[in-house]
């Protein structure tokens, strides 16, 4: 089967710029930046996104803070590992980026929405590859953790974590290792304390994708399984 690896994993961002964009990474002398990117939520609220991108698509003047700014590309992770410890880190990687100006981002959000689309939508085809951790809030709110395996070109993967609600949630009880789904949702950021044997706590930010649908993939014989993880972006 010939893979389309941007339908297994596509995402459109709308929001703005805040902070300064820092080095990343660089391959062969192509270097990479990471910028954050504020989305408003309707509670009022924001995520905070990382974005990776290469210098060939990007401008200063386009980073400016406060810069309005429509994001295509993949939600990715990769291992970090520090003080001999392996970390899940996951980051939004920019495949084009198109500045808004103030002016025209309402007529621009407009057209945003007559595509279907949203300022925060993630589409996700992958591999179920760890058993769905289903469990109840105090107050009876249904939740699920689902590990999904997102494969990518050059034999590797993208693993991402997301979490489900209500109906959705129960139906992630019935989800085997291995099976393939569909989602669309938006990524998000939350905040959580670390706590570390020395009795320390640690703020840290947590990435995730809230589903909004999810589904089950037809599996035939030419259903590929998760590739390797990959050691960078």
């Amino acid at each position: 089967m010939d893979t389309n690896y941007l339908e297994n994993n596509y995402l459109i961002l709308v929001g703005k710029v805040t902070g300064e964009k820092k080095f990343s990474h660089e391959i062969y002398g192509e270097r990479f930046y990471v910028f954050n990117l504020s989305i408003p939520r309707l509670s009022g609220n924001a995520d905070i996104i990382p974005i990776t991108v290469s210098e060939r698509i990007i401008t200063d003047e386009m980073l400016k803070e406060g810069n309005n700014l429509l994001i295509k590309g993949q939600f990715r992770s990769y291992n970090s590992y520090e003080n001999e410890k392996n970390r899940l880190v996951l980051t939004v990687f920019a495949k084009d980026i198109e500045e808004v100006k103030e002016e025209d981002k309402e007529q621009e959000e407009s057209e945003i929405v007559k595509k279907d689309a949203t300022t925060n939508e993630v589409v996700l085809i992958g591999y179920v590859c760890k058993k769905p951790i289903y469990r109840q809030t105090p107050f009876g709110r249904e939740i699920a953790d689902l590990l999904l395996a997102v494969n990518r070109a050059y034999n590797k993967s993208d693993y991402i974590p997301t979490i489900a609600w209500g109906r959705n949630a129960r139906f992630c009880q019935v989800l085997e290792v291995g099976s393939q789904v569909k989602i669309i949702g938006r990524v998000q950021s939350r905040t959580y304390e670390k706590k570390h044997e020395d009795g320390s706590v640690e703020e840290r930010i947590a990435y995730e994708v809230s589903i909004c649908s999810l589904e089950l993939v037809n599996q035939g014989e030419d259903s590929k399984e998760p590739a390797e993880n990959q050691e960078a972006v």
